[in-house]
């Protein structure tokens, strides 16, 4: 039920999306790059997994901290770190104690550097938690290079809140 819910509002907030993503990010406009679905293929070389720090959501929005580790498929690849915010702006009523996002990461061959994933992801996310909830996130930016999230998340939460907004991360590399 819980995941019907999710992927319903997730369904009405998307038309709204674009212009509510801009909003939330107010304090930093950076251009957004877009991805044409011809570019998006490659290889997978990795994922991201971030964790979100617990917040309340004032209703009309929320910003709450991540701390994202790069995995590499490869075994002799290094972690990479990166630290931000995720924005929300749109309807965020409730609070939760902490949460995890994933995204799959692709590049056009098996290459990645130090900070490749920096930059501002914008898009949508629907969420709905009692106890422990799950929340989808619908964004695509980054920086102008070719390595790009794929633009889907799944999320999960303990809490009690309900989310349909436009949603900005900012990703910064950790030295």
């Amino acid at each position: 039920m819980k995941k019907i819910l999710a992927a319903a509002i997730l369904a009405g907030a998307m038309p709204l999306g674009a212009t509510i993503a801009n909003a939330a990010d107010l304090v930093r406009q950076e251009p957004t790059v877009v991805i044409h679905e011809g570019e998006r293929g490659g290889v997978r070389i990795g994922y991201l997994h971030c964790d979100i720090g617990g917040g309340v959501g004032y209703l009309l929005g929320s910003a709450k901290e991540v701390d994202c580790v790069f995995h590499p498929s490869s075994r002799y690849g290094r972690l990479d770190h990166y630290t931000g915010y995720l924005k929300k702006l749109g309807v965020d009523v409730g609070f939760t104690t902490r949460g995890a996002l994933v995204w799959a990461v692709f590049a056009p061959t098996a290459g990645y550097h130090h900070g490749s994933l920096a930059g501002v992801y914008r898009g949508v996310s629907a969420e709905a938690t009692a106890g422990v909830g799950v929340g989808a996130n619908v964004m695509i930016g980054g920086t102008e290079g070719s390595v790009h999230l794929q633009p889907v998340s799944v999320q999960g939460q303990i809490g009690l809140n309900v989310v349909a907004a436009g949603t900005s991360m900012t990703l910064h590399p950790v030295e």
